[in-house]
């Protein structure tokens, strides 16, 4: 199989969680009203929303986040909203003893009304995510939280952006400009938010890719798509949230420009996208079936990376839906990703025979082999299957030396629970 599969995998698995490059996000409160505003730089396109209705033990959300279903922003219904910027935190020199089981801020999310409620969580356990996070709520409170701790608002605006320092000076002027204009401004309103947000946006190699400003306190959300300030995407969150769950692509909800899809169409990614509409369009098992067919004969030597990228993109898929739009814990080997609760999906049913046919390839990397196995031991569990699942997880690591030391980890653990579940 083609070496751009194997260094594709081994990039996804390296990256880490809330793996935005650089933000800019602030929140402002004065005159009665609360605000906060982002930007979100980074270097790939194909942004999605999704849409997560109250259950009995959640409060209703949206979420906004890279393809891959992790969770750049949300809001709920209460007015409670966060927004990661990435950090260079060295997590080793940290006494971190005692994280959460999964990601803190969708538990925070999903059962806080307001900053208050969340810092009764958050007290708990330690932050071990290489990022800081602003939380603010529809009252007018803000604070940063970082692994270093928490650092409440002082005055009516608090930033929270991601700038490197360089010889104790900050590496960018993004927070400082804004910074400068919430000081010598007392507005607070859209387009004066919306002005900073233009001043502080990046363009080039690092882009913004979409901005947001949330009337916490009305629950409508203004978005604007690769920092194109004049046109504006505007959400009642209360509106939409009563249509039930659902994902959506960010981008569809604009105009088309040349800068977007010139942008989108020369990123890596957007092969996969394509595929992947083409499953909504035209149905996930017609469309499996056709680029298996092609595979077998394309000297497209970019096509089996991309089926490799949407048999995982239907697990990620598939895990928000059945889990009220959390991301996939076990892709992170978060503690409560190895919790499997099983059901059936056409979307599980698809990937595992995309994972059958590309595992099947001649010349396949033996580690990637491993990755696969593990995959589909995964899909397979997940509906059911428990016999075959603990087949293709012994396969996985079988082989040490022949295997990713994640695939090896999430193996181990998986296997030890399927025989404790005998």
């Amino acid at each position: 199989m083609n070496k751009i599969i194997l260094l594709l995998v081994i990039s996804m698995m390296a990256s880490g969680s809330h793996s935005l490059k650089a933000c800019t996000i602030f929140s402002c409160s004065r005159g009665g009203k609360a605000y906060v505003a982002s930007n979100e730089d980074d270097t790939t396109p194909f942004t999605r929303i999704w849409y997560n209705p109250a259950t009995k033990d959640r409060y209703a959300s949206i979420c906004f986040g890279a393809p891959d279903m992790q969770i750049a922003a949300a809001m709920n219904e209460h007015g409670l909203f966060f927004d990661y910027a990435a950090a260079n935190y060295d997590l080793s020199k940290l006494n971190l003893t005692n994280p959460y089981k999964s990601d803190i801020m969708w538990e925070v999310l999903g059962r806080c009304k307001n900053v208050e409620e969340a810092m009764v969580i958050l007290n708990q356990y330690d932050y071990i995510s290489q990022s800081q996070v602003l939380l603010a709520d529809k009252e007018g409170n803000s604070i940063l939280i970082n692994p270093k701790g928490i650092i409440k608002k002082e005055g009516d605006f608090q930033i929270n952006s991601n700038c490197n320092m360089i010889n104790g000076k900050l590496a960018c002027r993004r927070p400082e400009i804004a910074s400068e204009m919430l000081s010598e401004s007392k507005e607070n309103n859209v387009n004066f938010l919306k002005s900073i947000l233009d001043k502080t946006h990046q363009e080039g190699e690092l882009n913004t890719l979409y901005s947001t400003i949330c009337d916490l306190k009305n629950g409508m959300i203004y978005v604007y798509l690769f920092h194109d300030y004049n046109t504006v995407y505007k959400i009642d969150l209360k509106a939409e949230l009563k249509k039930g769950y659902r994902i959506e692509n960010l981008a569809d909800h604009f105009p088309a420009t040349f800068a977007y899809e010139s942008f989108s169409k020369n990123h890596a990614l957007y092969l996969k996208e394509s595929i992947f509409q083409e499953m909504t369009d035209k149905g996930i098992t017609a469309t499996t079936d056709r680029y298996i067919s092609e595979s077998e004969t394309s000297k497209n030597k970019n096509l089996d990376p991309a089926l490799l990228e949407v048999a995982l993109q239907l697990i990620k898929y598939s895990w928000n839906e059945h889990n009220n739009g959390g991301m996939w814990d076990y892709w992170f080997s978060k503690p409560l990703g190895y919790e499997i609760k099983q059901y059936k999906d056409s979307k599980l049913d698809a990937a595992d025979k995309l994972l059958k046919y590309l595992s099947a390839k001649d010349h396949i990397d033996p580690k990637l082999l491993s990755f696969m196995n593990e995959i589909m031991g995964f899909t397979n569990l997940t509906q059911g299957n428990n016999i075959l699942a603990k087949e293709l997880y012994e396969k996985a690591i079988s082989n040490p030396e022949q295997a990713y030391s994640v695939t090896l980890v999430r193996g181990k653990e998986m296997l030890e629970r399927i025989n404790r579940n005998k």
